[in-house]
């Protein structure tokens, strides 16, 4: 199969330059490379730009209203778990209105594969800032700046007990793809962090990442059992320091010192991949711009790539398995048996 099996009919209606494009255009590609019919497969979608998603894959598909496009892909699992399905959501429609969908969607981990579009702020109503917005952002909505903390998505899926987690950039096609197929590989909630760029409403958010001439100095793709490296010459690794209080700290060292670590995405205990997934993840638009760093060591990069992939029991198969369990014990295997069973009358 190639991606152009999987691209629907209908104009693209996307900004020009808007980073949604990227990661259609990857998306397709994993589709592609997955390959799963597109009569087997189904993306669910809420409100807002990354919404749209439906209306340009040639899968079956469904546009549902705000913040509920989790509640209608478990459906759609549950009651038919042959099938792969995909959820595009954004930060505003996943995090706002959705937020408890999504956080139950992790708990249970349902089999899903959630495309987190995060952009940091509303596109599709014209600028008011998001859940995702940092402290201070001056919005049409927070005209002084924005009071408020924002969400950080890799807190909410370790706090839900989330079995996967990745994260990329829409300018990095090749990791994109890549997480995807990872992401719908996984049987569990997978969810998949896109930073992508508004390029009317908030133009550059992601710039500090972005940029292609210090991208490699200020991200690390993270590949599992791979060792952790990263820099314009792959010349620095991470590393754990014990030297300061109780817990380790991450930090930045050379790339042949013997503490450099290997990444292991399947670790059951998730409190490395939520330090990995934290590195730089809290720093506002004024840091980045400032390039503060550590006075005793570099500044962690941003982690991309895959970052936690753990096996459990997924929400559908244990559904599943508990009906044909209950049916193989008793005489009455369907609804119709169930009122033949129940006492009846004339009128």
């Amino acid at each position: 199969m190639t991606p152009n099996d999987f691209k629907s009919d209908q104009y693209v209606r996307f900004c020009p330059g808007c980073g949604d494009h990227a990661i259609l255009a990857a998306l397709q590609r994993a589709m592609a490379q997955i390959g799963i019919p597109t009569h087997q497969t189904v993306v669910i979608s809420g409100i807002g730009c990354s919404s749209r998603m439906p209306h340009y894959l040639s899968t079956y598909g469904f546009n549902t209203i705000h913040g509920r496009g989790a509640a209608i892909a478990t459906g759609v699992k549950t009651s038919h778990p042959e099938l792969t399905v995909w959820q595009m959501t954004g930060d505003g429609d996943c995090l706002a209105i959705g937020g408890n969908h999504f956080i139950h969607s992790l708990r249970r981990n349902i089999d899903l594969n959630i495309c987190l579009f995060n952009n940091r702020i509303y596109g599709l109503t014209k600028g008011q800032y998001s859940p995702t917005s940092p402290k201070g952002f001056v919005s049409k909505s927070s005209p002084y700046g924005t009071v408020e903390r924002p969400f950080i998505p890799a807190e909410l899926v370790f706090g839900a007990r989330g079995t996967f987690f990745a994260r990329t950039l829409d300018v990095d096609l090749n990791t994109t793809t890549d997480c995807l197929v990872a992401a719908q590989q996984h049987k569990g909630a997978s969810v998949v962090e896109c930073l992508v760029n508004c390029v009317i409403f908030n133009n550059g958010t992601h710039q500090y990442i972005a940029d292609r001439e210090t991208r490699a100095e200020r991200t690390i793709i993270l590949r599992h059992g791979q060792k952790m490296l990263f820099g314009t010459n792959n010349d620095k690794g991470l590393a754990l320091d014990y030297s300061k209080g109780v817990m380790p700290q991450l930090i930045v060292v050379s790339a042949d010192d013997p503490r450099v670590l290997t990444h292991d995405a399947t670790s059951a205990d998730p409190t490395l991949h939520r330090m990995l997934a934290l590195m730089g993840a809290q720093t506002t638009v004024t840091q980045a711009s400032e390039e503060t760093t550590n006075q005793s060591h570099p500044q962690l990069p941003v982690a991309l790539g895959v970052i936690r992939n753990v096996a459990e029991e997924t929400y559908d198969e244990a559904v599943n398995n508990q009906i044909q369990q209950v049916q193989s014990c008793s005489s009455i295997h369907n609804f119709d048996q169930l009122i033949d069973s129940l006492e009846q009358w004339e009128i």
